[in-house]
């Protein structure tokens, strides 16, 4: 199957828009519509129904993309595996959500790319269900999560804990005043949610909920504003007094997991680098 009709595909599903999908895939839409045309009579099923300018995916639709990501991710890796320099003969993929990474990981590995230089790698951010697809798929070799699946094929290893500190860019304000007044609600998983209703059963609607913390820390210091942000992105800020604590909130931890398969042929180069990011949190 052409890899073009796939990532035309794709891009179509991503931005819901045949206009928009042909900009960034540098095309005529004319194009677009002719590839998606053609993969649909390749596979002999509609993808996308369209009403004006509603572009959704059909259950034929919904079918095929992790089909066609697992395929491209695939040809990507098998690409970047016979590019590999003889120098750098192990190739690694790791994969995290953007808030780890934001918290924690990217430091992580730049430390773990220095010391470890004969590694070739590819890192990506994505979502939890698409990391954990890819892991069982073999595409990835190594997740970093605060919610770690619960299936038995997967080696799931404990890194440590992220503290979380309730920050402010106002002054004075209790955990309720800050909360009314341009509160961002960050995504840091389902036990946060889970401790966070609890601690704060009265919330009003925040002003933002966010996936990113480094979304919430640029909004809070152009425009003022409150929330639950890592320790490690926020300890200069306090030391500054660019940001306060909420002295009335309570700090919340996340545990990190490393998520990986069992039996792979990369399994002590994946027990190292467990070793050293379990190291390197724990340092923190």
């Amino acid at each position: 199957m052409d890899t073009e009709l796939l990532k035309t595909f794709i891009e179509v599903q991503r931005t819901r828009h045949f206009g928009k999908a042909a900009e960034n895939l540098y095309l005529t839409q004319s194009a677009v519509s002719f590839r998606i045309r053609q993969l649909e009579q390749q596979l002999g099923v509609n993808l996308f129904s369209r009403y004006r300018n509603n572009i959704q995916l059909t259950a034929a639709g919904e079918r095929l993309l992790p089909h066609a990501e697992a395929m491209l991710t695939a040809l990507q890796r098998a690409r970047q595996d016979v590019a590999v320099s003889a120098e750098q003969s192990i190739q690694l993929s790791i994969a995290a959500s953007a808030n780890v990474w934001e918290a924690f990981l990217l430091q992580g590995f730049i430390q773990i790319q220095q010391q470890l230089p004969e590694l070739c790698w590819r890192a990506e951010s994505m979502g939890k269900e698409q990391i954990a697809r890819q892991v069982l798929e073999r595409q990835l070799d190594i997740a970093v999560l605060f919610d770690a699946p619960k299936v038995d094929e997967m080696q799931i290893d404990k890194l440590g804990d992220i503290k979380l500190l309730p920050v402010t860019t106002f002054s004075n304000r209790s955990s309720e005043q800050a909360m009314q007044q341009r509160y961002i609600l960050v995504d840091w998983g389902t036990a946060f949610d889970i401790q966070h209703s609890r601690c704060f059963p009265q919330l009003p609607p925040p002003f933002l909920r966010t996936g990113s913390a480094r979304i919430a820390l640029e909004l809070m210091q152009q425009g003022g504003g409150s929330a639950y942000l890592p320790q490690t992105m926020v300890s200069h800020l306090l030391a500054d007094n660019s940001l306060t604590l909420i002295s009335d909130a309570p700090v919340m931890t996340r545990e990190l997991f490393a998520v990986s398969l069992p039996k792979t042929a990369q399994r002590q180069q994946i027990s190292d680098i467990v070793y050293q990011l379990r190291q390197l949190l724990h340092s923190n």
